[in-house]
C-alpha cells in the first residue's frame, strides 16, 4: 500500500480549504476521499480487461458538496433518511427537528453531518474523519462525537467504520450516500445492472417517503430481488410504491445470518459489488430525483434520473416513530459503532 496522498481540493464558501485524501492500492485501484462531508468522492477498480473505471458519482466543485440535495458520497446523520414531521418523542420529551424536506426532517437537518469539514487523521491504508455536532444543532439533544474511518486493502475491500458517543440520550443513525454505476460513472444507464439483496421484507412508503410501519413480505413484489435480476425490472410503474417514489427509494430488512447483504455487477463491466454491514436495513435508493448539470458533475457529466444506484446501509427510516422498528436511541456516553464493507471483484470472482 502506498501512503495515503493529500491534496487540496477547493476553498468552501467560507474560507475553510477542504481537501482530498487518496488510498491507492498495490493494483492500482484507489478511493479518494474529502473531508468536506466525510466523503468518497472517487472509487476507481478494474473491470474485466483489468481498466480502471470510477464507480462512484461525485461533484466537480466543492460547492456541489455543500448545497447539492443529492448528497453524492457523502456522510449524512445524525439520523440519515426521513423523520416524519420531524418529531418525536425521547423520554417523554417532545422534540422538534428543523425540517428540510418538505415537511419532514432528511438526512440530520440543514446542517447535516455533510455540511461541514471534518478533522482527518491518516494512518496506513486508512483515513479517520472526525466531527462534533453541538447540543441543540437541529435541535437534537447532546454533544455527539462523530468518527467515520475508511480503510481500502489490497482485495479491493472499502471498510467504513462508524463511531459515535453523545453525553446526552439522542438519536443516532449514520451512513454513507455514494452513488454506484459498475459501468462508470458517466455511463448514465442501470441498464447492465443485476442486483441481489438478502431480504424477505421491505419497508412500504407514502407518496411523501414516510414508512406507514408496515415491514412488508417482498414475495410478489417488484421489491424481490432474493435473485438477481435487472435493477430497471423494478420499475413497475403500475405499482402504488415505485410511483410514491418514483422508482426504488426503499428500505429492505436485510438477514444478518447471510455472510452479505447484497450483491450487485454489471453485464457490460464485469464489476461486481457485494456489501456486508452490521445494520439491520440497506436503503436503496435509484436516483430518481437527480438532476445533476454538467458544470456540476465530476469530469463534466451531467448525471440524471436513474443513472446510478445507492446502498445505504442504516436503520429502518423513522424508526424513532415506530415501536415495532429497531430503536435508533442512543444513550448518553453508551458507544454506537456500525460497519459496512463494500468489496469489488470481477462476476465469477470471489
Amino acid at each position: 500500500m502506498k501512503q495515503v496522498q493529500i491534496s487540496e481540493f477547493e476553498p468552501t464558501s467560507s474560507g475553510q480549504m477542504a481537501h482530498f485524501y487518496r488510498i491507492e492500492n498495490a493494483s492500482g485501484a484507489s478511493v479518494t476521499l474529502c473531508d468536506y462531508g466525510a466523503s468518497i468522492v472517487s472509487l476507481l477498480v478494474p473491470d474485466r480487461q483489468k481498466l480502471l473505471r470510477d464507480v462512484v458519482l461525485g461533484y466537480a466543485h466543492v460547492k456541489g458538496y455543500e448545497t447539492g440535495g443529492e448528497y453524492f458520497g457523502e456522510t449524512v446523520g445524525r439520523c440519515c433518511n426521513r423523520i416524519c414531521h420531524g418529531r418525536f418523542v425521547l423520554n417523554g420529551q417532545e422534540i422538534q427537528l428543523n425540517c428540510n424536506n418538505g415537511k419532514h426532517h432528511l438526512h440530520g437537518g440543514y446542517r447535516s453531518l455533510s455540511r461541514r469539514i471534518w478533522q482527518a487523521e491518516c494512518g496506513g491504508n486508512s483515513v479517520a474523519f472526525t466531527t462534533e455536532s453541538p447540543d441543540g444543532e437541529e435541535h437534537y439533544p447532546g454533544n455527539l462525537q462523530v468518527t467515520v474511518t475508511y480503510t481500502f486493502d489490497n482485495t479491493n475491500t472499502l471498510t467504513i467504520a462508524y463511531e459515535a458517543v453523545c453525553d446526552k440520550d439522542t438519536i443516532c443513525n449514520l451512513t454513507n450516500h455514494s452513488y454506484f454505476n459498475l459501468d462508470g460513472h458517466q455511463s448514465g444507464t442501470l441498464a447492465h445492472h443485476m442486483l441481489k439483496l438478502f431480504a424477505d421484507f421491505y419497508i412500504p412508503i407514502d407518496h411523501t417517503s414516510i414508512p406507514s410501519g408496515e415491514i412488508a413480505p417482498v414475495a410478489g413484489t417488484p421489491f424481490d430481488f432474493r435473485a438477481y435480476k435487472p435493477i430497471p425490472a423494478a420499475f413497475q410503474e403500475d405499482c402504488v410504491q415505485i410511483q410514491n417514489a418514483a422508482g426504488l427509494d426503499h428500505s429492505f430488512a436485510v438477514r444478518s445470518d447471510s455472510p452479505i447483504q447484497a450483491e450487485a455487477y454489471s453485464t457490460e463491466s464485469g464489476i461486481r459489488l457485494t456489501c456486508k454491514t452490521t445494520q439491520p436495513a440497506i436503503h436503496v435508493y435509484t436516483a430518481n430525483f437527480v438532476e445533476t448539470p454538467a458544470d456540476l458533475g465530476k469530469d463534466g457529466c451531467a448525471y440524471g434520473k436513474r443513472g446510478a444506484f445507492c446502498l445505504e446501509t442504516q436503520n429502518f427510516p423513522d424508526a424513532i416513530n415506530h415501536p415495532n422498528f429497531p430503536s435508533p436511541i442512543l444513550r448518553a456516553n453508551t458507544p454506537y459503532r456500525q460497519e459496512t464493507q463494500f468489496h469489488f471483484s470481477l462476476k465469477g470472482e470471489a
